[in-house]
């Protein structure tokens, strides 16, 4: 492809996003494909000969564009929000043109200097400790997901706990990792990724009216794994769960952690960019003085297009000592002058994009103040939602929605609890093939409760109101269906 020939069809590809974002609440918001859909339009055997690019073009409507699911729709209400916006998009676009491998300092210094400084505003936006930042004892650095992040930080953690030789020695012993049940399933297969395997993690209790862990039952049951001979290893505390966003008491667990010198992990995947609202910074009770590592994502909530998750820790000497290794091809001289960072030693791959252009681009396009904003608007919207859900008969609202989940049910007056299970779930499953909504679900306490997760850049009111109605409506019909 030469430049003018990619000029002419990279301009027709910003056309076609642009016009895709205009239109997008035409198209149906959960993909009405059926399994083997895409497979059968495609041709089985690749192409001999190239092709115009308008005929790629053309297979991605007839092709691509049915199978979609439009996570960007303004009635996208399910998991959790993975925002893209128009700045991320042209910062991934960026990252690719200049197809940067940023795996040492040597590589391209400004792949790293840049994330460096991202990690550093970002940390800054949030209000995290001082050790977080890179003139501090630890520093952040641009992981793919929170599930990376979770590898890392067991990896460091395990270097710690064994006096630095976990690295090049291996584990010895039975090591333990501390969740609870509302904890992302991504901390057991980290466990299971590191060596600790599903037999060290230990679920502790959680309260049953907030879902948030029991500091009092952690620190029993690492005491008592520690009589018999385990080595607890790190604790997942975590700021907005998937499930209901509970939120863990972050400074007595820390209080846990320091007593027994187990690390402390912070997951804030989804809840943690709202930290950018000074009246929301309550979120980060207990980090500053407690945690060893902290992780956020701003792909979910933060405008800023997947994949882009900032861990920080507060000593990066363990996380290096885990994960650095330096064969002879990787030598150079501004790596073994110490005076630079080299990120290939802290994730588990040696290869990185250049994600930090994203996130630059979408903090200076948007400032402060309009990252505040987008963050305010979903928290607003989802209490309305919660007044709404509040004042209408014949549904129940999970009473925690400090951010912009709501969760709840109708409340299936007369159904035994199986049975208004099932009822919920098929209200879902109606809802979702309408095409105007999506919802998932969640279950607290053996009830299937309805999760509606607002924080879509297009997402206003009239969208949240129009799903309520349809919610309320879809109710109603299948309440008299049950009688």
């Amino acid at each position: 492809m030469t430049p003018e020939e990619f000029r002419r069809y990279g301009r027709q590809v910003v056309d076609w996003i642009a016009d895709y974002q205009e239109k997008i609440e035409s198209y149906p918001v959960l993909s009405q494909a059926r399994p083997g859909d895409v497979l059968a339009a495609l041709p089985v055997h690749p192409p001999e000969q190239g092709e115009g690019y308008e005929n790629l073009l053309a297979d991605l409507e007839r092709v691509v564009m049915p199978g979609i699911t439009h996570w960007q729709h303004p009635s996208f209400f399910a998991y959790f929000p993975a925002n893209a916006s128009g700045p991320a998009i042209l910062g991934d676009l960026l990252s690719a043109g200049l197809g940067v491998q940023g795996m040492l300092w040597a590589t391209s210094p400004a792949c790293t200097e840049l994330e460096t400084r991202m990690a550093d505003w970002l940390a800054e936006l949030l209000g995290l400790p001082a050790a977080f930042r890179s003139d501090g004892p630890g520093g952040g650095v641009i992981q793919d997901s929170a599930s990376s992040s979770a590898v890392v930080a067991i990896l460091a953690a395990l270097e710690r706990a064994n006096g630095g030789r976990a690295g090049r020695e291996g584990l010895t012993g039975r090591h333990t990792l501390y969740i609870s049940s509302q904890t992302h399933s991504s901390l057991e297969k980290a466990a299971k990724i590191t060596g600790i395997g599903a037999a060290g993690v230990r679920t502790v209790d959680v309260d049953p009216r907030t879902l948030a862990m029991d500091p009092a039952r952690l620190d029993a049951m690492i005491a008592e794994d520690a009589a018999a001979g385990a080595v607890p290893t790190m604790v997942c505390a975590t700021v907005g769960t998937t499930s209901t966003t509970a939120i863990d008491p972050v400074a007595a667990i820390g209080e846990v952690c320091r007593r027994h010198g187990v690390w402390l992990h912070v997951d804030a995947a989804y809840a943690g960019v709202a930290a950018v609202c000074p009246e929301l910074r309550w979120l980060n009770e207990g980090v500053a003085d407690y945690a060893d590592s902290y992780t956020t994502n701003p792909h979910k909530w933060l405008l800023t297009n997947f994949d882009c998750n900032v861990l920080w820790v507060a000593d990066r000497e363990p996380l290096v000592g885990a994960l650095s290794i330096l064969p002879e091809y990787l030598r150079n001289q501004a790596s073994e002058s110490g005076e630079v960072i080299d990120y290939r030693d802290w994730q588990i791959p040696l290869g990185r994009r250049f994600r930090a252009l994203k996130l630059w681009s979408v903090i200076r396009w948007y400032g402060a103040e309009g990252l505040r904003e987008h963050i305010r608007t979903g928290v607003a919207l989802a209490q309305r939602l919660a007044g709404w859900i509040r004042d209408e008969p014949g549904f129940v609202l999970f009473d925690h929605h400090p951010l912009s989940l709501v969760c709840f049910r109708p409340a299936w007056d007369g159904l035994p609890e199986d049975e208004a299970n099932e009822a919920t779930k098929r209200l879902m499953e109606t809802l979702n093939a309408s095409g105007d909504l999506f919802l998932t679900h969640t279950k607290v306490g053996g009830r299937v409760l309805l999760r509606m997760a607002i924080g879509a850049p297009a997402t206003r009111e009239e969208h949240v109101r129009a799903a309520w109605r349809r919610i309320v409506e879809e109710t109603r019909k299948l309440e008299k269906s049950l009688q």
